[in-house]
């Protein structure tokens, strides 16, 4: 894929789900180029998860939903491409950001000493806290009560005050109970703490040691910070400060003048802790605390031109989504209904989302909804353009649906399991309008689906997914033709297609493992047939097969045990073909 060009990048992303007082890791350190005019199928099991990893992309987790660590870094050089008019607004902002800065640039001398007085501290913390075996007994003790006291409560509700008294009445004194005993470890914890805090105090030696070094250290910090900075730091300050106006010139003023000061307080944190913000890199990390950084490239004496590094792990304000999704990522979902409003005619639902993210007319609107009826294969279009969805069938709808979301001709179509609800052969024809689409449109697909046959149809890669993460990543023939993880073996041996006459269907035994708990080793070694010790104990590496294949098993490993595919997935090509009659 070198000569294509990168549309999102991921990086180490980390997605997490609040539920019944736990944390559920859902995507686990994925990492993923895809890249322009491109098709990647995301492949894997229910509950593995596709769906929340694509997602993420459009901004559309549910509210118990976050990401907790990567970047989704979104390359469109038409969304990034930035301009911000200056006035005296700006010259004033700007100004002022650049005062601020070369007052912060002083913190920048002393950051060495900041970091071995942080180190210091750190180290006192650390011995006034009780231990980390401590920590963990009693958060796990708590932490388990919370869950028996919930699932108590819920159990209540479910009961009915007339016939099932004494059962509340037992269910009510055991919250009680476990309410006390609730507080009484968090007072053994609080007690903890405290003797350990009085023990360090109590240690006249290690204070007076203590005092010694930090005073030492504060009166070197104090020298350091009243030099001079250097012309070259006031250079990347007068950057620093048209960057810092880019990125918040798209706001009202008030949040402009908002942001200003948390940018400012971001980076004023930044120069004191030692950060290096000529590394674009770690720049683009403090910028995203606050907004997305824009990138100063020019200007002219009526504006102010940079590009902005959009990561999509960051966007921090609901209007940002707008320009967003739909217009650059949009959507198909599985069932066309949960898109479209059955009150509201069909040509409605196109023209309203052309007029919301285009500079149209109605008339225009219109034109080219029944352009877009046309193209996905709508017959009689202006006949139809009045209907209501009821009065489509269900390939029809899904096609209505494909069309609203190509209306804004968008970079990225994600296709949620979009055939599943759907009869085989109208399946076929969804498959077809979608590759055909892209040629003319030029948009990327990441298909979601746990139907390999799909994949075959519409895919030029293959991604993987177990338990959150990507475990085998390859072009379509080598997931196809030379698999080499596992799971894929186990998911191609379970196609009804490769099934001979008289022989049982093969299942993947067991089920994924609970990810509410940290997973230890490979999380498929439960259900491994070919499970290693190591699997157990250690998460494998991702492996390199070819320049476009990996695959995250110890099984690629030069000292394992060489194994053959099941015997199911060999010979595929041949069995595919008798399969079909062709």
């Amino acid at each position: 894929m070198e000569d294509k060009k990168i549309l999102l990048s991921i990086k180490d992303l980390v997605v997490k789900f609040r539920v019944r007082g736990k944390k559920l890791t859902a995507i686990r350190g994925v990492s993923l180029d895809i890249y322009e005019n491109e098709s990647i199928a995301i492949v894997g099991e229910s509950g593995s998860g596709k769906s929340v990893f694509t997602k993420t992309f459009a901004g559309m987790l549910d509210s118990n939903g976050y990401i907790d660590n990567g970047s989704i870094l979104f390359h469109d050089e038409e969304l990034a491409d930035t301009v911000v008019r200056k006035n005296t607004i700006s010259d004033k902002m700007i100004s002022h950001a650049l005062n601020k800065l070369n007052v912060y640039a002083q913190y920048e001398l002393g950051a060495d000493i900041h970091k071995e007085m942080e180190a210091l501290k750190a180290e006192r913390a650390d011995k006034e806290k009780i231990s980390r075996e401590q920590s963990e007994a009693s958060d796990h003790a708590i932490a388990e009560l919370g869950i028996k006291k919930t699932e108590a409560f819920n159990l209540k509700q479910t009961l009915d005050p007339k016939t099932d008294k004494a059962k509340i009445r037992e269910l009510s004194q055991s919250i009680k109970d476990m309410e006390r005993e609730i507080k009484k470890l968090l007072k053994d914890r609080m007690t903890m703490e405290l003797e350990a805090s009085k023990a360090v105090k109590n240690d006249t030696a290690y204070i007076g040691k203590y005092d010694s070094k930090m005073s030492e250290l504060k009166a070197k910090y104090d020298a350091a910070v009243k030099g001079s900075i250097s012309e070259e730091t006031r250079k990347r300050n007068e950057v620093l400060a048209r960057e810092v106006y880019l990125s918040i010139g798209r706001y009202s003023f008030f949040k402009r003048a908002q942001l200003l000061h948390m940018l400012l307080a971001a980076l004023k944190q930044a120069m004191v802790t030692g950060v290096d913000l000529s590394d674009d890199t770690q720049r683009n990390a403090v910028f995203d605390k606050v907004a997305f950084r824009v990138k100063y490239l020019d200007e002219t004496a009526d504006r102010l031109h940079g590009i902005c590094v959009l990561n999509l792990a960051n966007v921090k304000y609901a209007k940002d989504w707008y320009q967003i999704r739909g217009k650059k990522i949009a959507t198909v979902f599985q069932d066309p209904m949960t898109s479209l409003n059955p009150i509201i005619t069909i040509g409605k639902q196109i023209t309203s989302i052309i007029m919301k993210h285009q500079d149209v007319t109605e008339v225009e609107a219109r034109a080219q909804a029944l352009d877009l009826m046309k193209k996905v294969g709508i017959p009689n279009a202006e006949a139809r353009f009045d209907d209501y969805p009821f009065q489509y069938s269900g390939g029809m709808r899904q096609r209505i649906v494909i069309a609203i979301a190509l209306s804004c001709r968008p970079k990225i179509l994600i296709c949620d399991e979009p055939t599943t609800a759907l009869d085989v052969t109208i399946q076929a024809q969804i498959l077809k309008l979608l590759k055909d689409l892209q040629k003319e449109f030029n948009y990327t697909i990441v298909f979601i689906t746990h139907d390999l046959g799909v994949v075959a149809n519409i895919a030029d890669r293959v991604a993987v997914v177990y338990a959150g993460q990507i475990i085998e990543l390859a072009s379509v023939d080598e997931i196809f033709y030379d698999p080499r993880h596992p799971y894929t073996w186990a998911l191609l041996s379970s196609m009804p297609q490769l099934a001979e006459k008289n022989t049982k269907l093969y299942s993947i035994t067991g089920t994924p493992p609970s990810l509410y708990n940290k997973v230890v080793g490979d999380a498929f070694a439960p259900r491994n047939p070919y499970c290693m010790k190591i699997d157990t104990l250690k998460e494998p590496p991702m492996f390199k097969v070819t320049d476009t294949h990996y695959a995250k098993t110890w099984l690629l490993d030069p000292r394992s045990p060489k194994i053959e595919k099941p015997e199911a997935i060999q010979n595929i090509h041949e069995k595919l073909l008798k399969a079909f009659n062709i």
